[in-house]
């Protein structure tokens, strides 16, 4: 569904967006999010290190609406996610990489909290849309850390995608369905032109 004709639809319980770098993984989660009936959150977990970091905060921030509402929890996202899925709104989460690599970064146990959101999926209150880059699809990393990384994100995909009603996985802008479970349509449609 494009970004400029959107029919309101409920969302599964849970989403999983993967892809590789400029993919178009954000851009159509954005838009599975706006296609839902009420209000949209998103829930970031980027920190603008430098001032490349922050020009993409900025650009991603002035591609979403007014409608948008926007959380930081670079490291708490389970705890951002309690809090802020609840009916009447979608919340996206963007993205699970940024999250691992500030895990990893603060000395946190990857295994442990991907451990716990997986565990709080079936409470939340709305549905959520999850992003993350596919990084292991390139050759074996040549350190540790890089490998130690890779394993993390992978066995955090696997555990998402088994819990998730719909996983996509985007190349050069197009979505594959990988799971699915078709979104109930509203009985109103809301076409929005742009």
């Amino acid at each position: 569904m494009s970004r400029g004709m959107t029919r309101a639809m409920t969302l599964p319980p849970v989403t999983l967006v993967l892809g590789g770098a400029r993919s178009g993984k954000s851009r159509h989660a954005e838009s599975l999010v706006e296609s839902a009936v009420g209000a949209c959150v998103y829930v970031a977990t980027a920190t603008a290190g430098d001032d490349e970091m922050a020009a993409r905060i900025a650009a991603h921030r002035a591609r979403r609406g007014p409608r948008w509402t926007t959380v930081e929890a670079p490291l708490d996202l389970v705890a951002a996610l309690h809090s802020e899925c609840r009916p009447g709104r979608a919340v996206l989460v963007d993205c699970l990489t940024l999250w691992l690599s500030n895990l990893l970064g603060a000395d946190r146990d990857p295994a442990e909290a991907g451990a716990q959101l997986i565990a709080a999926l079936p409470a939340l209150g709305g549905p959520v849309v999850f992003v993350s880059n596919e990084v292991g699809l390139g050759v074996v990393p040549d350190n540790a850390v890089a490998r130690a990384f890779v394993d993390h994100a992978g066995r955090l995909h696997q555990d998402l995608a088994a819990a998730a009603q719909s996983v996509v996985y985007m190349t050069a802008g197009l979505p594959l369905a990988l799971k699915s479970a078709a979104p109930a349509r509203q009985n109103r449609l809301r076409i929005a032109r742009t």
